[in-house]
Protein backbone atom coordinates (compact mmCIF):
# COMPACT_ATOMS: atom_id res chain seq x y z
CA UNK A 1 0.00 0.00 0.00
CA UNK A 2 1.57 3.51 -1.05
CA UNK A 3 1.96 5.88 1.63
CA UNK A 4 0.12 9.17 1.94
CA UNK A 5 3.20 11.09 1.15
CA UNK A 6 3.77 9.30 -2.33
CA UNK A 7 0.28 9.67 -2.97
CA UNK A 8 0.98 13.51 -2.08
CA UNK A 9 3.82 12.82 -4.76
CA UNK A 10 2.20 11.27 -7.10
CA UNK A 11 -1.05 13.81 -7.15
CA UNK A 12 1.71 16.90 -7.59
CA UNK A 13 3.72 15.39 -10.46
CA UNK A 14 0.55 14.52 -12.18
CA UNK A 15 -1.06 17.79 -11.50
CA UNK A 16 2.62 19.29 -12.77
CA UNK A 17 2.04 17.16 -16.02
CA UNK A 18 -1.71 18.59 -17.05
CA UNK A 19 -0.29 21.95 -16.19
CA UNK A 20 2.63 21.48 -18.67
CA UNK A 21 0.42 19.78 -21.33
CA UNK A 22 -2.25 22.26 -21.20
CA UNK A 23 0.54 24.95 -21.33
CA UNK A 24 1.67 23.14 -24.44
CA UNK A 25 -1.56 22.91 -25.97
CA UNK A 26 -1.98 26.35 -25.88
CA UNK A 27 1.17 27.30 -27.02
CA UNK A 28 1.03 25.03 -30.25
CA UNK A 29 -2.44 26.41 -30.59
CA UNK A 30 -1.14 30.36 -30.86
CA UNK A 31 -2.07 32.21 -34.33
CA UNK A 32 1.99 32.95 -34.22
CA UNK A 33 2.80 29.29 -33.87
CA UNK A 34 0.56 28.24 -36.59
CA UNK A 35 1.44 30.89 -38.66
CA UNK A 36 5.12 29.51 -38.08
CA UNK A 37 4.32 25.69 -38.98
CA UNK A 38 2.36 26.77 -42.22
CA UNK A 39 5.30 28.16 -43.84
CA UNK A 40 7.64 25.52 -42.50
CA UNK A 41 5.93 22.75 -43.22
CA UNK A 42 8.84 20.57 -42.30
CA UNK A 43 8.70 21.41 -38.55
CA UNK A 44 7.28 18.41 -37.73
CA UNK A 45 5.68 17.55 -33.72
CA UNK A 46 9.04 16.39 -32.32
CA UNK A 47 11.36 19.34 -33.57
CA UNK A 48 8.31 21.64 -32.42
CA UNK A 49 8.57 19.93 -28.69
CA UNK A 50 12.57 20.01 -28.65
CA UNK A 51 12.10 23.99 -29.06
CA UNK A 52 9.38 24.38 -26.71
CA UNK A 53 11.28 26.86 -25.07
CA UNK A 54 12.00 29.16 -28.06
CA UNK A 55 8.51 29.22 -29.46
CA UNK A 56 7.16 30.16 -25.81
CA UNK A 57 9.70 32.88 -25.83
CA UNK A 58 8.80 34.40 -29.29
CA UNK A 59 4.67 34.23 -28.30
CA UNK A 60 5.43 35.68 -25.31
CA UNK A 61 7.63 38.83 -26.60
CA UNK A 62 5.34 39.31 -29.08
CA UNK A 63 2.34 39.47 -27.30
CA UNK A 64 4.08 42.14 -24.90
CA UNK A 65 5.41 44.22 -27.92
CA UNK A 66 1.38 44.31 -29.14
CA UNK A 67 0.34 46.16 -25.55
CA UNK A 68 3.86 47.92 -25.30
CA UNK A 69 3.48 49.83 -22.76
CA UNK A 70 6.69 51.68 -23.09
CA UNK A 71 10.26 51.55 -24.06
CA UNK A 72 11.08 52.33 -20.04
CA UNK A 73 8.77 49.36 -18.87
CA UNK A 74 9.48 47.00 -21.89
CA UNK A 75 8.87 43.67 -19.95
CA UNK A 76 10.83 41.51 -22.31
CA UNK A 77 14.39 40.42 -21.83
CA UNK A 78 16.07 42.56 -23.06
CA UNK A 79 14.95 46.49 -23.35
CA UNK A 80 13.62 47.09 -26.23
CA UNK A 81 13.91 43.81 -28.29
CA UNK A 82 12.12 41.03 -29.01
CA UNK A 83 12.24 37.55 -30.53
CA UNK A 84 12.40 36.25 -33.92
CA UNK A 85 12.10 32.84 -35.18
CA UNK A 86 14.26 31.24 -38.39
CA UNK A 87 13.90 27.91 -39.64
CA UNK A 88 17.15 25.74 -41.57
CA UNK A 89 17.23 22.21 -42.20
CA UNK A 90 20.60 20.30 -42.18
CA UNK A 91 20.41 16.93 -43.75
CA UNK A 92 17.39 15.46 -42.32
CA UNK A 93 16.99 17.63 -39.51
CA UNK A 94 15.22 21.06 -39.04
CA UNK A 95 16.35 24.08 -36.40
CA UNK A 96 14.62 26.69 -34.69
CA UNK A 97 17.21 29.50 -34.19
CA UNK A 98 16.56 32.44 -32.34
CA UNK A 99 17.26 36.15 -32.50
CA UNK A 100 16.64 39.35 -30.78
CA UNK A 101 15.28 42.28 -32.67
CA UNK A 102 15.09 45.92 -32.11
CA UNK A 103 11.76 47.43 -31.62
CA UNK A 104 11.03 50.08 -33.34
CA UNK A 105 10.62 52.42 -30.16
CA UNK A 106 14.35 51.58 -29.48
CA UNK A 107 15.65 52.22 -33.16
CA UNK A 108 13.58 55.69 -33.16
CA UNK A 109 15.38 56.56 -29.38
CA UNK A 110 18.45 55.04 -30.73
CA UNK A 111 18.37 57.64 -33.65
CA UNK A 112 17.00 60.85 -31.50
CA UNK A 113 19.69 59.77 -29.34
CA UNK A 114 22.63 60.34 -32.60
CA UNK A 115 20.46 63.59 -33.16
CA UNK A 116 20.79 64.75 -29.65
CA UNK A 117 24.37 63.57 -29.98
CA UNK A 118 25.42 66.13 -32.31
CA UNK A 119 24.41 69.21 -30.29
CA UNK A 120 26.41 70.65 -27.37
CA UNK A 121 24.79 73.51 -25.49
CA UNK A 122 26.78 75.64 -23.28
CA UNK A 123 24.04 77.36 -20.02
CA UNK A 124 21.03 76.50 -22.48
CA UNK A 125 17.89 74.77 -21.32
CA UNK A 126 17.82 71.37 -23.60
CA UNK A 127 14.05 71.25 -23.76
CA UNK A 128 14.01 72.50 -27.38
CA UNK A 129 16.90 70.51 -28.54
CA UNK A 130 15.69 67.31 -27.57
CA UNK A 131 12.15 67.63 -28.87
CA UNK A 132 11.35 67.73 -33.04
CA UNK A 133 8.08 70.31 -33.71
CA UNK A 134 6.72 70.57 -36.65
CA UNK A 135 6.69 73.47 -39.28
CA UNK A 136 2.93 74.26 -38.03
CA UNK A 137 3.69 73.84 -34.24
CA UNK A 138 6.48 76.50 -34.11
CA UNK A 139 3.95 78.82 -36.54
CA UNK A 140 1.02 78.65 -34.80
CA UNK A 141 2.69 79.64 -31.37
CA UNK A 142 3.55 82.79 -32.85
CA UNK A 143 1.63 83.93 -36.18
CA UNK A 144 3.48 87.46 -35.67
CA UNK A 145 6.97 85.82 -36.25
CA UNK A 146 6.06 83.65 -39.35
CA UNK A 147 8.19 85.85 -41.45
CA UNK A 148 11.16 84.97 -39.47
CA UNK A 149 10.36 81.60 -38.96
CA UNK A 150 9.85 81.24 -42.81
CA UNK A 151 13.35 82.65 -43.40
CA UNK A 152 15.11 79.98 -40.86
CA UNK A 153 12.92 77.46 -42.21
CA UNK A 154 14.34 78.33 -46.15
CA UNK A 155 17.88 78.55 -44.43
CA UNK A 156 17.69 74.64 -43.34
CA UNK A 157 16.32 73.51 -46.93
CA UNK A 158 19.22 75.38 -48.21
CA UNK A 159 22.06 74.08 -45.95
CA UNK A 160 20.23 70.33 -46.61
CA UNK A 161 19.89 70.70 -50.24
CA UNK A 162 23.44 73.08 -51.10
CA UNK A 163 25.71 71.45 -47.78
CA UNK A 164 26.86 73.77 -45.14
CA UNK A 165 26.98 77.83 -46.14
CA UNK A 166 29.40 80.20 -45.61
CA UNK A 167 26.88 82.43 -44.26
CA UNK A 168 24.89 82.17 -41.09
CA UNK A 169 21.85 84.09 -39.50
CA UNK A 170 21.64 87.44 -36.99
CA UNK A 171 18.72 86.83 -35.08
CA UNK A 172 17.21 90.29 -33.46
CA UNK A 173 14.25 91.28 -31.71
CA UNK A 174 12.68 92.03 -28.30
CA UNK A 175 13.07 90.14 -25.36
CA UNK A 176 11.59 86.81 -24.89
CA UNK A 177 10.39 86.62 -28.22
CA UNK A 178 11.42 82.64 -29.17
CA UNK A 179 15.18 83.38 -31.18
CA UNK A 180 16.73 81.06 -28.84
CA UNK A 181 14.12 78.57 -29.23
CA UNK A 182 14.11 79.28 -33.41
CA UNK A 183 17.94 78.66 -33.63
CA UNK A 184 17.43 75.02 -31.20
CA UNK A 185 14.79 74.17 -34.14
CA UNK A 186 17.38 74.63 -36.77
CA UNK A 187 20.42 72.81 -35.10
CA UNK A 188 17.88 70.46 -34.58
CA UNK A 189 16.37 69.54 -37.82
CA UNK A 190 20.65 69.95 -39.05
CA UNK A 191 21.43 67.39 -36.80
CA UNK A 192 19.25 64.84 -38.61
CA UNK A 193 21.03 65.72 -41.66
CA UNK A 194 24.25 64.56 -39.83
CA UNK A 195 25.38 68.38 -38.53
CA UNK A 196 27.13 69.30 -35.19
CA UNK A 197 26.38 72.30 -33.71
CA UNK A 198 26.80 74.28 -30.16
CA UNK A 199 24.96 76.75 -28.75
CA UNK A 200 26.41 79.27 -26.36
CA UNK A 201 24.31 81.58 -23.86
CA UNK A 202 27.06 84.72 -23.72
CA UNK A 203 26.41 86.11 -19.91
CA UNK A 204 26.80 82.58 -18.57
CA UNK A 205 29.80 81.83 -20.71
CA UNK A 206 31.81 85.04 -20.75
CA UNK A 207 31.76 84.53 -16.95
CA UNK A 208 32.94 80.68 -16.92
CA UNK A 209 35.78 81.75 -19.26
CA UNK A 210 37.11 83.47 -16.10
CA UNK A 211 37.31 80.34 -13.61
CA UNK A 212 39.22 78.30 -16.73
CA UNK A 213 42.10 80.76 -16.72
CA UNK A 214 43.34 77.91 -13.62
CA UNK A 215 42.31 75.11 -16.36
CA UNK A 216 44.50 76.42 -19.72
CA UNK A 217 43.62 72.73 -21.18
CA UNK A 218 39.96 72.87 -20.89
CA UNK A 219 39.68 76.34 -22.71
CA UNK A 220 41.68 75.67 -25.19
CA UNK A 221 38.99 72.36 -25.94
CA UNK A 222 36.25 74.38 -25.65
CA UNK A 223 37.70 77.33 -28.06
CA UNK A 224 38.63 74.31 -30.65
CA UNK A 225 34.92 73.07 -30.19
CA UNK A 226 33.43 76.38 -31.04
CA UNK A 227 35.72 76.78 -33.65
CA UNK A 228 35.27 73.83 -35.88
CA UNK A 229 31.75 72.24 -35.05
CA UNK A 230 29.69 72.91 -38.17
CA UNK A 231 26.92 75.22 -36.56
CA UNK A 232 27.87 77.90 -34.17
CA UNK A 233 25.28 79.78 -32.21
CA UNK A 234 26.09 82.86 -29.80
CA UNK A 235 22.53 83.28 -27.67
CA UNK A 236 21.81 86.45 -26.95
CA UNK A 237 25.17 88.40 -27.44
CA UNK A 238 25.17 91.98 -26.41
CA UNK A 239 24.01 90.87 -22.70
CA UNK A 240 27.29 89.79 -21.49
CA UNK A 241 29.83 91.93 -18.94
CA UNK A 242 32.64 91.96 -21.96
CA UNK A 243 36.41 92.21 -20.92
CA UNK A 244 38.75 93.11 -23.74
CA UNK A 245 40.43 89.65 -23.63
CA UNK A 246 37.42 87.92 -24.24
CA UNK A 247 36.22 90.37 -27.23
CA UNK A 248 39.73 90.18 -28.53
CA UNK A 249 41.38 86.88 -27.66
CA UNK A 250 38.20 84.25 -27.71
CA UNK A 251 35.91 85.92 -29.71
CA UNK A 252 38.00 87.79 -32.01
CA UNK A 253 39.99 84.49 -32.47
CA UNK A 254 36.93 82.43 -33.00
CA UNK A 255 35.01 84.51 -35.38
CA UNK A 256 38.29 84.96 -37.49
CA UNK A 257 38.81 81.15 -37.86
CA UNK A 258 35.20 80.58 -38.59
CA UNK A 259 33.88 83.59 -41.43
CA UNK A 260 34.83 81.80 -44.98
CA UNK A 261 34.72 78.61 -43.19
CA UNK A 262 31.87 77.87 -40.85
CA UNK A 263 28.68 79.87 -40.32
CA UNK A 264 27.63 81.75 -36.89
CA UNK A 265 24.39 82.32 -35.57
CA UNK A 266 23.75 85.02 -32.88
CA UNK A 267 20.56 86.13 -31.26
CA UNK A 268 20.29 89.53 -29.69
CA UNK A 269 18.28 92.00 -28.61
CA UNK A 270 20.38 94.57 -29.66
CA UNK A 271 20.69 95.92 -33.70
CA UNK A 272 23.97 95.06 -35.32
CA UNK A 273 25.27 99.29 -34.91
CA UNK A 274 24.03 98.55 -31.05
CA UNK A 275 26.08 95.73 -30.54
CA UNK A 276 29.03 97.37 -32.09
CA UNK A 277 29.09 99.80 -29.43
CA UNK A 278 28.82 97.18 -27.30
CA UNK A 279 32.15 95.58 -28.32
CA UNK A 280 33.50 99.52 -28.24
CA UNK A 281 33.23 99.85 -24.69
CA UNK A 282 34.82 97.55 -21.81
CA UNK A 283 34.81 98.32 -18.17
CA UNK A 284 38.44 98.15 -18.12
CA UNK A 285 39.40 99.75 -21.11
CA UNK A 286 37.11 102.15 -21.54
CA UNK A 287 35.62 102.99 -25.10
CA UNK A 288 37.73 101.23 -27.96
CA UNK A 289 35.81 101.98 -30.86
CA UNK A 290 38.20 100.76 -33.56
CA UNK A 291 37.84 97.25 -31.75
CA UNK A 292 34.32 97.05 -31.85
CA UNK A 293 34.23 97.60 -35.31
CA UNK A 294 37.13 94.86 -35.64
CA UNK A 295 34.60 92.29 -34.11
CA UNK A 296 31.61 93.33 -36.53
CA UNK A 297 33.89 93.03 -39.40
CA UNK A 298 34.02 89.46 -38.53
CA UNK A 299 30.20 89.93 -38.00
CA UNK A 300 28.34 92.03 -40.61
CA UNK A 301 29.56 90.25 -43.66
CA UNK A 302 28.74 87.18 -42.98
CA UNK A 303 25.23 86.83 -41.63
CA UNK A 304 21.72 87.84 -42.94
CA UNK A 305 19.56 90.04 -40.45
CA UNK A 306 16.56 88.80 -39.45
CA UNK A 307 13.61 90.41 -37.44
CA UNK A 308 11.65 88.30 -34.80
CA UNK A 309 8.80 89.63 -33.91
CA UNK A 310 6.08 89.03 -31.41
CA UNK A 311 5.34 88.45 -28.20
CA UNK A 312 7.11 87.57 -24.56
CA UNK A 313 6.61 84.41 -24.95
CA UNK A 314 9.69 83.94 -21.83
CA UNK A 315 8.32 81.17 -19.50
CA UNK A 316 6.32 79.05 -21.96
CA UNK A 317 6.14 75.58 -22.93
CA UNK A 318 7.78 75.28 -26.23
CA UNK A 319 8.46 78.47 -27.50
Amino acid sequence: MESLSEALGNWRNLSFARRAEQKTKLLLEDPLVQKLRAAHPELDDQTVKLHMNKLYQYVTEHRNCSNCPGLELCPNDFEGHYTMLAVDTSGDRTYIHDRKVSCRKLIAKEAQDTIRSRIRSFYIDNAALTHGYSTDEIVDIDPDRVEAVGAILKYIRRTQDEGLQKQGLYLVGPFGTGKTFLMCYMLYQLAKSGRTGVIVYMPDFVEDLKSMFAEPQQMKETIELLKETDLLVFDDIGAENLSPWVRDHVMGAILNYRMNRKPTFFTSNHEPDELEKHFSFTSKDGDEEYKGQRIMDRIRPFVDVIVVNGSNKRGRAGS
